[in-house]
This record gives structure tokens, C-alpha cells and sequence, in this order.
């Protein structure tokens, strides 16, 4: 894990564990996501967009064993559910913001669900100037709504109605590989949420695009193209 954003988010988790240091810990988690966010910038402006469709590692369990495309769609569908369904309770800006039209993408879900003989061809369906658009107002949404919170708000938990309703919604697959997120995220508190969700899985995720990303310029590099 890089090593300034695993300090800053266990800063962050310190902080808004107490009330006297919550806002506090709010201010750093919205500086951690915009160091890790401006990592995605780097990449989408830096790489053509057939390289988000390219998978050079292959398939298997890692998070870097996918595309870039797929690490961000996964990435921010799961902020936006979370935020939106979980926590604040309106719209998704998936839907509020007309983005299933713009993405292109065939699915609404968070991908979790989709094989690694499927990734490639899923990945080439979207455009990647506007999944990057709607992960940056995924997370100009999320800010907003982590600065409202006050910390009474942490310790509110979700129980079955939660579950059901996210059943009913299918923005989660029922497949085994999705499934389980719902009893997951609903085991969860919203303080709990704060730590995967909205910092934890960006890094696990931005990580593996970094590591993607190196790889295709390497690849680049040796048929001597560019990346």
C-alpha cells in the first residue's frame, strides 16, 4: 500500500473515531481522496483509451488482474450506491445525472459479477471520458455528503429493510459474486462504511490501476510504441 495514503488514512480513521477530532478526520479523508483521485486523472489523460480495455496481467483474484476501465466503473458504482441508497438516502448521480446513457455501459450494477473472459469486451463498451466524468461527480457528491455528517451519524447501522430494498433496486448482482455485498455493506455502520467504501477500496483499487498502467507502458515500451 502506498505509504502516504496508508498513513494519512490511518490518520483519518484516528480522528474521526472521536468527537472532538471528527471534522478534523472528515477535512483529512477529503484530502486522501483527491491525492488518490488525482492518480485516475494522471491515467485517463495520459493513456489512450484502448488501454483501458487491456488486461496484462490476465485473469485471476487480484485487483490488478482486471482493466482499468472495469477498476473504475467497479470503483465509483460502489461509491455512488453506498453514498446515495445507503447513507443519504436520494438519488444516485448515476441516475440523477443521466450517466447510464453517456457511459454506454450494458449493466447498472458494480461489476463484481462479470468473468475475466467478459472483462475485455465489457471494458470496450464504455466511454471512458464519461466514466471519468461521473467518477469525478461521484466524488464531488460523496465530499459533500462526508462534510454534512455529523459524528452522532457514525453509529447508525442498517438493518433488513435496508437489505431488501437493495434486492429490489438490482443495482447488486445476484450472482454469488456480488451478492454478498449487500449483507456486507448492511453489517456495516455508516463509521464503517467511511473506511472501506469511501477510502480502503479506492486505495485497493487506484492501486491496481497504477499497477495496470505501468505494466501496459512496459509492454509499450519493449515493441517500441508508446504508451
Amino acid at each position: 500500500m502506498n505509504k502516504d495514503w496508508s498513513d494519512k488514512n490511518k490518520e483519518m480513521q484516528k480522528l474521526i473515531s472521536k468527537e472532538a477530532t471528527f471534522k478534523k478526520g472528515i477535512k483529512v479523508l477529503i484530502e486522501l481522496r483527491k491525492d488518490i483521485f488525482a492518480q485516475i486523472t494522471h491515467i485517463v489523460k495520459d493513456y489512450p483509451e484502448e488501454a483501458f480495455s487491456q488486461m496484462p496481467f490476465g485473469g485471476g483474484d487480484g485487483n490488478h488482474n482486471a482493466t482499468l476501465a472495469f477498476s473504475i466503473w467497479h470503483t465509483f458504482r460502489i461509491e455512488d450506491i453506498v453514498a446515495h441508497e445507503m447513507i443519504a438516502g436520494d438519488s444516485q448521480i448515476f441516475f440523477k445525472e443521466d450517466f447510464s446513457k453517456a457511459i454506454h455501459s450494458p449493466i447498472i450494477t458494480t461489476a463484481n459479477e462479470i468473468p475475466d473472459d467478459k472483462m475485455e469486451e465489457f471494458s470496450k463498451k464504455l466511454d471512458i471520458k464519461e466514466l471519468y466524468r461521473y467518477a469525478e461527480a461521484v466524488m464531488e457528491s460523496s465530499n459533500q455528503m462526508l462534510k454534512k455528517l455529523e459524528y452522532s451519524d457514525l453509529k447508525r447501522k442498517f438493518g433488513d429493510d435496508m437489505v431488501l430494498k437493495l434486492k429490489k433496486t438490482k443495482y447488486i448482482s445476484e450472482d454469488e459474486k456480488s451478492a454478498w455485498l449487500i449483507d456486507y455493506w448492511c453489517s456495516k455502520d455508516v463509521l464503517g462504511l467511511i473506511k472501506m467504501p469511501f477510502s480502503r477500496h479506492w486505495i485497493m483499487h487506484v492501486e491496481a490501476m497504477r499497477k495496470i498502467a505501468n505494466k501496459l507502458s512496459l509492454i509499450a515500451n519493449k515493441k517500441g510504441g508508446k504508451k
